[in-house]
């Protein structure tokens, strides 16, 4: 079994309450067009005035959508009930999207079950901002977009550089590696709760 530790990329995002759940649905998307290893019918989603890629798989649109709601419902839950753009607090919360291999387990006379290791995390880091006043919420705005097209850049230069820890593809199957995404990983208490693993 191997021990290294398989690579980390962090990406931090802003956002106020109104746009968190299509800059996180964004950021998702853009991470598995450069990590979901089959064909892919072409698809985009304007996110503050930028095109970012769209993975249109049903499984991966259903996880991505229910994590994002479950990780919305949480910062919702550390925040007040008022305008969704003037909060009088800001929130914290984390999204870690993994890819796995299958390993098959050897036994002295009979194969065990697959085993799933972790070849890849991306951690999305994302806090959420408030503003008093227009000129501050326009401020957010831009500070919003820069990170996101930032963020984006950023996938882009991982995906093109690192590419040595990719497992082989054994399998024909629709999607080689398995994916999962937990939802504020840290939070033990929480994610069990959420029924999130």
């Amino acid at each position: 079994m191997d021990s290294r530790k398989p690579p980390e990329y962090t990406l931090d995002l802003t956002s106020d309450r109104s746009n968190v759940k299509d800059l996180v649905k964004g950021i998702l998307h853009t991470i598995f067009f450069h990590r979901f290893f089959t064909a892919l019918q072409p698809a985009t989603h304007d996110v503050l005035d930028m095109t970012l890629p769209y993975v249109s798989e049903d499984d991966i649109e259903a996880l991505v959508e229910q994590r994002t709601n479950s990780f919305i419902r949480q910062l919702d839950s550390l925040s007040t009930q008022q305008s969704p753009q003037y909060q009088p607090k800001a929130g914290r919360g984390q999204l870690v999207l993994q890819f796995l291999e299958k390993k098959r387990r050897k036994g002295w006379f009979v194969a065990k079950a697959d085993e799933e290791t972790v070849w890849e995390n991306w951690i999305v880091d994302v806090t959420l901002t408030s503003a008093r006043s227009e000129p501050e919420a326009a401020r957010n705005r831009r500070q919003m977009e820069k990170q996101l097209q930032s963020a984006a850049m950023k996938i882009v230069e991982i995906v093109n550089r690192d590419r040595n820890h990719i497992p082989p593809i054994t399998t024909n199957e629709s999607n080689s590696f398995p994916y999962q995404i937990l939802v504020n990983p840290k939070n033990d208490g929480w994610s069990q709760k959420m029924g999130i693993f």
